[in-house]
């Protein structure tokens, strides 16, 4: 596994040189948002708005009417919860393709509760028009943009900084509104997203050594929710479907797959793994593991959908393979 650094720094430069009517904005915290080599190239495209992320928005909405295309920079919680109203009804609400770069997403920032955005996806699956993806690694943050750009609405991004490892192949770019197969079976639906399939990957050999035939799918798309692909697989699995993800266990994509099984009246049972509350600040490693968005909390929810005792030890499982480190 190879570990990228600054991919969406690169990306984003990029992708304004195809673009001319892309415009960065942030919020005071360009250098945190991998912007600051944008700033020093496009200098009369990159507007510093300031610790004022409302007013941001409003400038967004405004510049869409005059035909650019503003992508804004700040930390994610900043991009949902300090903005709603600004963000629905000066963006949504007109459907304007203003697209929102939200870094640092849940658990991936030591900061505390004022920094870990841990219900975003919950509260902006309500907001009409608007896309979501949650990046899993760096082959999907080089992808991203791109499908921001042509979805031509609203579009939150939960993404990643700094050193972010290459899961997937560079080759074989994110999909709008399709789930990635990472392995195949029939036992079992597994679905992952952002940091939480990395640590999925860890479990899934293991499962296959213990005799469970694991259907593995990472989502980067969590709206619209509609692949039919996942669908499909829920389907045919004999046991149900175990969800992980690096948000609340309500309102992203456990409840997403949720709403897929009851509208498609698909019967199977689901097991939800995801933040149970507001954590407290402090590594990426140490929250996921006290907070159970882990590979061993993964392995006990496989053992209560299939009802059998696995006997896996951590020491079964690969190596841990997460760049961790504490900084704001």
């Amino acid at each position: 596994m190879k570990i990228e650094v600054n991919t969406h720094e690169k990306n984003m430069i990029r992708f304004a040189a195809e673009h001319p009517e892309v415009l960065v904005m942030s919020a005071d915290l360009g250098s945190s948002c991998e912007v600051k080599k944008f700033r020093q190239t496009y200098p009369d495209r990159y507007l510093t708005m300031g610790i004022a992320e409302q007013n941001m928005c409003s400038w967004a909405a405004g510049m869409c009417r005059e035909g650019y295309r503003p992508f804004l920079h700040t930390f994610a919680v900043f991009l949902y919860r300090r903005i709603l109203d600004q963000l629905e009804m000066s963006v949504a609400y007109p459907n304007l393709p203003v697209v929102f770069v939200g870094f640092v997403p849940g658990i991936t920032t030591p900061g505390g509760v004022t920094h870990q955005s841990i219900n975003d996806i919950g509260v902006l699956r309500t907001v009409p028009n608007m896309a979501i993806f949650d990046i899993g690694d760096a082959t999907e943050i080089e992808g991203v943009l791109d499908l921001a750009y042509n979805y031509n609405g609203p579009v939150y991004i939960r993404m990643l900084r700094k050193e972010v490892p290459r899961l997937f192949p560079a080759n074989e770019p994110m999909q709008f509104n399709r789930a990635r197969v990472l392995s195949e079976g029939d036992d079992i639906v597994l679905l992952s997203s952002s940091i939480c399939t990395e640590e999925a990957m860890r479990a899934t050999a293991v499962l296959k050594e213990k005799g469970v035939s694991v259907q593995h799918m990472h989502v980067s798309t969590l709206k619209p929710f509609t692949d039919p692909t996942i669908v499909e697989a829920i389907n045919k699995s004999k046991y149900g479907v175990v969800t992980i993800e690096n948000h609340l266990d309500i309102g992203g994509l456990g409840s997403a797959v949720a709403d897929v099984i009851a509208e498609n009246g698909l019967g199977k049972r689901l097991v939800k793994i995801g933040l149970p509350g507001y954590p407290h600040g402090a590594s990426k490693m140490y929250l996921m593991k006290k907070y159970g968005i882990d590979a061993m909390h993964l392995v006990s929810a496989v053992e209560d959908l299939t009802g059998k005792k696995l006997g896996v030890a951590e020491s079964d499982l690969e190596a841990v393979r997460f760049v961790d480190f504490l900084e704001v």
